[in-house]
């Protein structure tokens, strides 16, 4: 059975083929490879992995009751925000899990095109703050196999404008693009039968309903659902 990942607010997530370049929208196919350098951007939003200097507002955002309610690990201090972004960068440079900070323009402000839209992008000049608003990331249980799971968050101040349906839209194309050669022919996403905010989100982004997951206590007291999206 898939298995469940609990360290984020929604279900949870090898690197060779082409992946998009930079700042490229999501979807693109050339450039970069999967390094912890690579950033993406698309629906106003900038998708980047996570720095250091993330380590506070981590913290602030994980005050949320409802985010701790959704995920495992504490992050509650700096010493444990550093742990977690620890966690993060082994991910990457183990090749199975990919996470990614999102960022947004604090004026809300984008280069002009409509908010949604693939092709905008997130100005990420040091004249340019954005601020930390979720984060999305791809997770391999089996690099090479025919699927992967997906996962998110959004802090609470960024919830109710579309944030997670947008960078999950960025996360889905880039890891379809990213992984073709490499057999990824579906995502997964799972979360608890209560979170109905991420089922929302699946159905935004085409993530289909496939199952009810039975309920693994005491990690995961109540069932699940299983979404998935095919490449």
């Amino acid at each position: 059975m898939t298995s469940r990942t609990g360290d984020l607010l929604a279900a949870e997530p090898h690197p060779t083929p082409n992946s998009p370049t930079p700042n490229s929208p999501a979807g693109a196919t050339e450039g970069a490879a999967v390094t912890p350098g690579l950033s993406l951007s698309g629906g106003g939003l900038l998708l980047r992995p996570f720095r250091d200097e993330d380590a506070p507002a981590l913290i602030a955002i994980h005050r949320d009751e409802t985010l701790r309610r959704f995920t495992r690990t504490p992050v509650t201090d700096p010493a444990e925000a550093a742990r977690w972004l620890d966690l993060q960068r082994r991910g990457w440079a183990e090749g199975h899990r990919y996470s990614f900070a999102v960022l947004e323009r604090r004026d809300g402000r984008d280069d002009g095109r409509a908010e949604g839209s693939d092709d905008a992008r997130v100005d990420d000049r040091a004249d340019a703050p954005a601020e930390l608003v979720a984060n999305v990331v791809l997770k391999r249980a089996e690099p090479g196999g025919p699927a992967a799971e997906v996962g998110y968050w959004t802090a609470a101040a960024a919830r109710g404008r579309g944030v997670a349906p947008r960078a999950l839209e960025v996360l889905t194309g880039w890891a379809f693009a990213a992984f073709a050669a490499d057999g990824l022919v579906r995502l997964d996403l799972l979360h608890q039968v209560d979170n109905t905010a991420s089922c929302r989100v699946a159905e935004k982004t085409g993530y289909g309903f496939r199952s009810v997951l039975p309920a693994l206590p005491p990690e995961f007291p109540l069932d699940g659902h299983l979404h998935s999206r095919s490449a």
